[in-house]
């Protein structure tokens, strides 16, 4: 750290003094720089971008709170690309915007080396092209495990961004996302990219205005990934064990086959040195049987007696020599049938290894095979089970709804009724006044009554158009989208308080033009005849309208009718659903029967391998055995050979001692 701070005092024509103090405070302190809350100049920026791609020792870099220009923090970046050293950078609270993004973002790309990246505090996501140049980057890296975005204005559309990077991205574990403005959109786009991202373990993403079942989707699919993560690291702690056992196996196998090997080729050493000693002992016999023939040929006088034993001798030599020949040819073929038979068990043991491996390879591919099905019925039964979820609340959604607007259909038709009754009674009772008190004005009473059944039409008129559009709205609701049920609703209580108040206008006009219609029966008592006619005319609209009405309710009846058959049929498909979700359940629980079964094959293949490597120990016993035991045949036959010899050639010192000759050259 002494090189570093002089380094940084000799770049800088201004060094800043709290830096100097800062690194001569770290001083002998190796692998971490903190330098955060120290304002950095652009001066500074740029003497550190120069000297961090040589600074071995630094491996985590603090530099939040640093109030970094864009220039600065892009400089100090810039040099961070090619350090091989610094596995944790910081920059909290810097707002970095544009161009710390897009440095950001080459950094990810050609950096490989850092392995926590905290941004917390910045301004990331206000400038969509530089976050999603940002987001480039960390789609290209591979080395990043940690990153934290806490803070960073980032909205929908970034989140969007981000989404795609991860998809592409296969080594960060942890993203912290937390108090931004992620909202409903960006929560799904997070959640998408989480079916095809298969390393990332923690997703934070509280203060986010995110729904709570995407909360908790993706904590389910960060639960999968750790379970997934540790299975692999389980299968490949296992793989790695068993590889260990397969070579130490052929270790022991090739170190005992060479020390056979060894013993055989010494063994091979001692008969052929036992052959020479065999060979030179012979020739050492042949030689003194020459002399001795020379010594008979020049006394064939002296030695005609002798020729018989002579003749003796010669045979017993001649017998030896094929008892040597024997024994040697015996020696030979036991050497050849030890030599096959090692050959033979080598092979078979060859053999052997050859098909455990294979069985092992196979075994371990259907494993991979079983659990790739495993994962992708687990997928399937994940995505079936939120449509079914999906399915299950659009329709509580639209049965609410249809309920809710069905009660308040009923109760406009109820209201209409007694408003409709209302009318009747009060024209009964207006017919039975006009009856006591009608008695002159006759035209009068007669352009009154018109005028009053003209605006009855007129209010007909407009109760049909009312209920008109009423079922047209009732028709088109259906088909809105769930984010507008909330303007829709807010409408329809417009709508509502508009026609209540339009309907008390309307009861006072009728209670106007009822008090008129009242101070006119009191002056047409004469027009009792008349206004019976008119009475029953009005008697028989009021009966088109009671029909009129029934047939309303008729329609509501059937409209009430295809939705029950409407909610039947869901129910049953939802039914239909759910059998077949059961029906996979049923089949990934046989999958993972199959799988234990698979892995107690193995574990019986593995301890079958360990019983056939015992075998192959004890038959190497019983080969060492049976070497010792040739050895020992081999020594016994070499001492016999020796006796042999010995008695051979005390017979012919004997012989020769016994012989005239003999007598002569001692008596010399």
């Amino acid at each position: 750290m002494e090189e570093f701070r002089r380094g940084y005092a000799r770049l800088c024509a201004v060094p800043q003094e709290p830096v100097l103090r800062r690194l001569r405070e770290l001083g002998g302190a190796r692998g971490r720089l903190d330098l955060a809350a120290q304002g950095l100049s652009l001066e500074t920026c740029g003497a550190l971008a120069r000297l961090l791609p040589g600074a071995a020792p630094v491996t985590e870099l603090a530099l939040g709170d640093c109030g970094l220009s864009e220039e600065g923090a892009k400089l100090l970046l810039h040099g961070l690309c090619s350090n091989t050293t610094v596995k944790s950078l910081d920059l909290k609270g810097n707002n970095l915007r544009t161009m710390g993004a897009e440095a950001l973002g080459k950094l990810l790309r050609q950096n490989k080396s850092i392995r926590s990246l905290i941004l917390e505090w910045n301004s990331l996501g206000v400038w969509e092209e530089g976050f999603s140049f940002f987001c480039q980057g960390l789609g290209a890296n591979n080395s990043l495990q940690r990153l934290d975005l806490r803070n960073n204005q980032i909205n929908h559309q970034g989140a969007g961004e981000l989404a795609m990077a991860l998809k592409q991205n296969s080594s960060l574990q942890e993203l912290d996302l937390r108090w931004n403005n992620i909202g409903l959109l960006g929560g799904r786009a997070l959640l998408n990219c989480l079916h095809s991202n298969k390393t990332l373990k923690r997703l934070e993403l509280a203060g986010n205005n995110v729904p709570s079942d995407i909360l908790k989707a993706v904590e389910q699919a960060m639960d999968h990934n750790q379970e997934r993560q540790t299975i692999l690291s389980e299968t490949q702690n296992r793989t790695y064990i068993l590889s260990k056992e397969v070579l130490s196996q052929k270790d022991e196998k090739t170190r005992q086959f060479l020390d056979l090997m060894d013993t055989i080729d010494k063994q091979r050493e001692e008969i052929a040195r036992s052959g020479r000693m065999s060979a030179t002992q012979v020739s050492q016999l042949q030689e003194a049987l020459d002399e001795q023939h020379s010594i008979m040929n020049s006394l064939k006088a002296k030695l005609q007696m002798t020729e018989a034993a002579l003749a003796l001798s010669e045979q017993k030599v001649h017998n030896l020599g094929e008892l040597l020949n024997a024994t040697k040819q015996e020696q030979s073929s036991t050497s050849e049938r030890h030599f096959m038979e090692l050959q033979q068990q080598k092979q078979e043991g060859i053999d052997r290894e050859n098909k455990l491996l294979r069985d092992l390879s196979a075994a371990s591919e259907k494993n991979l095979l079983l659990r790739n099905q495993v994962d992708e019925l687990e997928k399937k039964c994940k995505v079936q089970q939120d449509q079914l979820f999906q399915v299950k609340q659009d329709l509580t959604n639209t049965t609410a709804e249809l309920k809710l607007r069905a009660v308040q259909a009923e109760e406009r038709l109820e209201a209409e009724k007694r408003r409709f009754k209302q009318s009747l009674e009060d024209m009964e009772s207006l017919r039975l006044k006009e009856v006591d008190h009608m008695t002159q004005h006759m035209e009068t009473s007669e352009r009154s009554m018109q005028d009053r059944i003209q605006r009855l039409e007129a209010i007909r008129i407009a109760l049909e158009e009312e209920l008109s559009q009423v079922k047209a709205a009732a028709l088109t609701e259906r088909g809105q989208a769930e984010e507008e049920l909330i303007k829709v609703r807010t409408q329809a209580r417009l709508e509502e308080q508009q026609r209540l108040e339009h309907l008390e206008e309307k009861l006072r006009l009728m209670t106007e033009s009822r008090d008129e219609a009242h101070h006119c029966c009191l002056k047409q008592k004469q027009m009792v005849a008349e206004a019976q006619a008119k009475a029953n005319q009005l008697s028989l609209h009021a009966d088109g309208l009671r029909r009129r009405l029934e047939e309303l309710q008729q329609d509501l009846n059937s409209k009430e009718e295809e939705k029950v058959t409407e909610v039947n049929k869901v129910k049953v498909e939802l039914q239909e659903q759910i059998g077949h979700l059961q029906a996979e359940r049923t089949a990934q629980e046989g999958l993972r029967e199959k799988i234990a079964a698979l892995e107690r094959q193995l574990k019986a293949q593995s301890s079958t391998h360990r019983e056939a490597l015992l075998d192959k120990e004890g038959e190497i016993s019983m080969l060492l055995e049976k070497l010792r035991m040739k050895e020992a045949d081999i020594s016994r036959m070499r001492e016999e050979e020796a006796q042999r010899a010995s008695f051979l050639q005390n017979a012919i010192m004997a012989y020769v001692q016994g012989s005239p000759l003999g007598t002569h050259s001692s008596r010399r």
